[in-house]
């Protein structure tokens, strides 16, 4: 989860989630909503995928990102444990004690 945290730490790559939130878009398409340079792009993309909140997918010559959802979900459920707001049994509580 830190990677997750570090990646959305950027304002560009939380805006490229919210943009992979309409579709799933190739790397050009996701650049054309930049002022940058596409090989910037690239390692917002790569920093995404490493912290597992995209996904990539080759689609004849292009390359398709998506959201991972899964990952999106398990860190707004932490964050909503964190504020009080969220839904977490005693036992996943005492499970993350005992890992420590």
């Amino acid at each position: 989860m830190n990677e997750s945290f570090k990646a959305l730490a950027d304002p560009t790559r939380r805006q490229i989630i919210r943009l992979l939130r309409e579709k799933d878009r190739t790397a050009g398409e996701i650049a054309d909503f930049f002022n940058m340079s596409k090989p910037s792009i690239s390692h917002h993309l790569n920093a995404l995928k490493h912290a597992d909140l995209v996904q990539d997918e080759r689609k004849g010559q292009f390359i398709m990102y998506s959201l991972n959802t899964t990952v999106l979900e398990e860190v707004l459920g932490w964050l909503l444990e964190l504020t009080g707001t969220g839904k977490q049994s005693r036992q996943s509580i005492d499970s993350e004690k005992e890992a420590d």
